[in-house]
């Protein structure tokens, strides 16, 4: 486990909620405490070494990563504000389709239904089937195929209508 996957687990468990968080792999234990403020976030992990590591997640990380996909919608509201925005639940990389030699989940114009997996969401070597609560037609896909994407990130529009 490196830094980059510990940093994504002090992200993930700060915006899920959860006050207390032990895990334990091998050699490895990581205790992530939160304050119950969103985005606020500390953790303390040992490896084989004599002494404790602390450290602090950054609040405000997470937002300007969110924040880039949106902007593109926000140009074209009026157009768009009529669609219903399916967005990420966790943190992880996006893949719009089962395997790599399987079809899409989804494409620009399909028919989605209430409880249909519209993609897979990787978060820690569980790949996570990400299902539509609501119904409609796809009008715009918003993340590209094996991406990392964030904690409430827009995933697709779709048109109930």
């Amino acid at each position: 486990m490196d830094i980059k996957d510990i940093q994504n687990l002090i992200r993930f468990v700060a915006k899920s909620g959860a006050t207390e968080v032990e895990l334990e792999t091998g050699d490895i234990k990581i205790k992530i405490k939160t304050s119950g403020q969103e985005g606020e976030a500390q953790a303390t992990y040992m490896v084989p070494a004599p002494a404790p590591v602390a450290m602090a997640a950054p609040a405000a990380a997470p937002a300007p990563i969110a924040a880039s996909p949106a902007a593109p919608a926000a140009e074209s509201a009026s157009d768009e504000s009529r669609y219903i925005t399916i967005k990420s639940p966790m943190i992880g990389t996006f893949y719009r389709r089962p395997g790599p030699d399987k079809p899409n989940f989804l494409s620009v114009g399909d028919s989605v239904k209430v409880g249909q997996v519209v993609c897979i969401i990787e978060a820690m070597k569980l790949f996570n089937e990400i299902e539509s609560e609501i119904s409609g037609t796809v009008v715009k896909m918003l993340v590209e195929d094996s991406t990392p994407v964030e904690y409430d990130q827009p995933l697709f529009l779709i048109d109930p209508a």
